[in-house]
């Protein structure tokens, strides 16, 4: 078959089949177009900031998901809550020969992370902590 059939046969095709999907498109509802062939309505579509496959539905082997916290703010401790913290803060410290970073204090006490900076503060302030380090890298030590 000589190339300019070929180029003639697939352009009357194309545009055939073009055609054909326009008459489609302009005769369909607005309700058909929105819910696809099948009549199905469309899966949302992820957003940003969701994970994959968040609005698939799980299998009933599957893990279930991890419950989320409460993202408030934390129930108002009196001095005496805080100086006991302090006080377990200094006990696991004193174990520790090189020092603790906030996180291991944070893992080995099962403090929540948003109470911890009062509680250290408190500590440096009243001179039973000492610090080394800067920022992620802060050790404390006993004083």
């Amino acid at each position: 078959m000589p190339t300019g059939n070929l180029r003639s046969a697939l352009n009357d095709l194309a545009t055939h089949f073009a055609s054909a999907v326009l008459d489609a498109v302009k005769t369909a509802s607005l309700d058909e177009l929105v819910s696809g062939s099948d009549g199905r309505a469309a899966a949302p579509r992820r957003g940003p900031g969701r994970p994959r496959g968040s609005g698939a539905p799980r299998s009933p082997g599957a893990s279930p998901r991890p419950k989320r916290t409460p993202a408030g703010r934390l129930a108002r401790r009196s001095p005496e809550q805080i100086a006991k913290a302090v006080e377990r803060v200094v006990a696991l410290v004193k174990k520790s020969k090189d020092g603790l970073r906030s996180e291991q204090i944070r893992a080995e006490l099962k403090l929540d992370k948003r109470e911890l900076p009062r509680v250290l503060g408190e500590g440096l302030a009243k001179k039973v902590l000492k610090s080394k380090g800067q920022k992620r890298a802060t050790r404390y030590l006993r004083a």
